[in-house]
């Protein structure tokens, strides 16, 4: 069996920005929070119901060893 592998990237930087008198860590990272519990949820279905639509492919979720918090890698799979 012969296999060819191409890697592609998107990458997500999260910044907050406060006002000069924010005294740090008030809000205890909310928007952290709300990225972890909402957004990313809602974008990885999201992608995993578009790239479904495409029945040549199979995706599914592949851990190797980072923080799903830090990383989530789609393995994409198409067989001839």
């Amino acid at each position: 069996m012969f296999q060819e592998e191409k890697t592609f990237n998107l990458r997500f930087a999260l910044e907050a920005i406060f006002p000069d008198d924010y005294a740090g860590d008030q809000d205890g990272q909310m928007w952290v929070k709300e990225w972890e519990q909402r957004l990313k949820p809602e974008l990885v279905k999201m992608i995993f119901d578009h790239l479904r639509q495409h029945p040549a492919w199979k995706v599914h979720v592949r851990n190797r060893g980072a923080s799903p918090q830090d990383e989530i890698e789609i393995a994409m799979v198409k067989e001839f």
